[in-house]
């Protein structure tokens, strides 16, 4: 009777893990729109052109070059910026009057002083297969030369913004022990070197580091919605004051099972584009989402102020 008793709760346990599972995978392939073709295999940044065509580049290890995708997820076009290097490119935004930001700043073990930022005009108004890129650079102040305690290694990035005439910067903590908290910096948008300042900071959970890391970042057309994106969830700010992001409305938007998720735009002001890396059949794909049909569960925030 016990050996039934245990047989029928490991079914019901089983049954139930399928189903949750099922469903997180569910929650993600429903947004799917395209595959994406297999040279792009680690889709860090992404942005729409003017016409509204997409545009991705790679991480680490790939030519500096942006790629156009057709509707298909094949490749149409690729731009190589022929003064830039790809030492791990992170993500990709652009500026309300259109041109692209490529951010040459990952910087997974805390150790890069100098990070750069490259500015181009957008894609359509680039009439070869090359072009040549104006180029921002930038340290934090607080990496003066001594050693990075294990409680400090906030300095890897992955997701920046334009807004204005800066870009702002949001870190992937590294922190040990981790507490989850993405602080954000602000830079210029033009060529010369910076000083990054440290404006504000957000903690977003500290259940897991590779569950809370955010990996991209995306403001919409009209500069009133933020969203930052982890490998589970977008997390959606409005009603913000300026460019105190945390200061307005903050909610969650549930993304299903676990994947790479790596980049993130605004197709308009309802539609979010998102992409993952493929790992043994799952991801790879390009999903979008619209604001309006989706569920927002609004969050505690815990925000605390950069001193």
């Amino acid at each position: 009777m016990i050996k039934k008793s245990i047989f029928i709760t490991s079914v019901i346990v089983f049954l139930t893990i399928i189903a949750v599972v099922g469903s997180s995978i569910y929650t993600l392939y429903s947004k799917k729109l395209v595959s994406v073709d297999p040279k792009l295999k680690e889709i860090s940044g992404i942005e729409f052109d003017k016409y509204k065509r997409l545009w991705a580049i790679n991480d680490s290890g790939d030519e500096p070059k942006l790629y156009r995708l057709n509707d298909d997820g094949s490749i149409a076009k690729e731009i190589l910026v022929s003064n830039a290097k790809n030492i791990d490119w992170e993500d990709m935004t652009q500026n309300k009057f259109g041109h692209f930001f490529l951010g040459d700043f990952g910087n997974n073990k805390n150790e890069r002083k100098w990070l750069t930022i490259y500015k181009i005009e957008n894609p359509i108004d680039i009439k070869t297969n090359t072009t040549e890129a104006e180029i921002i650079k930038f340290t934090y102040p607080e990496l003066d030369g001594s050693p990075i305690k294990p409680e400090q290694r906030n300095y890897d990035l992955e997701a920046f913004v334009a807004f204005g005439r800066h870009l702002y910067l949001f870190t992937k903590n590294r922190t040990e022990p981790f507490d989850g908290i993405t602080n954000v910096y602000k830079v210029g948008d033009h060529a010369a070197n910076f000083d990054a300042q440290l404006i504000d900071s957000f903690r977003t959970c500290t259940t897991m580091e590779k569950l809370c890391w955010i990996t991209s970042a995306a403001l919409s057309p009209n500069r009133k919605k933020l969203a930052l994106l982890d490998s589970t969830s977008i997390w959606l700010f409005e009603d913000f004051k300026g460019d105190k992001f945390f200061s307005g409305d903050v909610s969650k938007i549930d993304l299903g099972i676990v994947t790479q998720k790596e980049a993130i735009t605004f197709y308009d002001n309802n539609t979010i584009a998102f992409t993952d890396e493929e790992f043994k059949g799952i991801g790879g794909n390009v999903y979008f989402l619209k604001l309006d049909q989706v569920t927002k569960v609004k969050v505690k925030r815990s925000h605390t102020q950069a001193k």
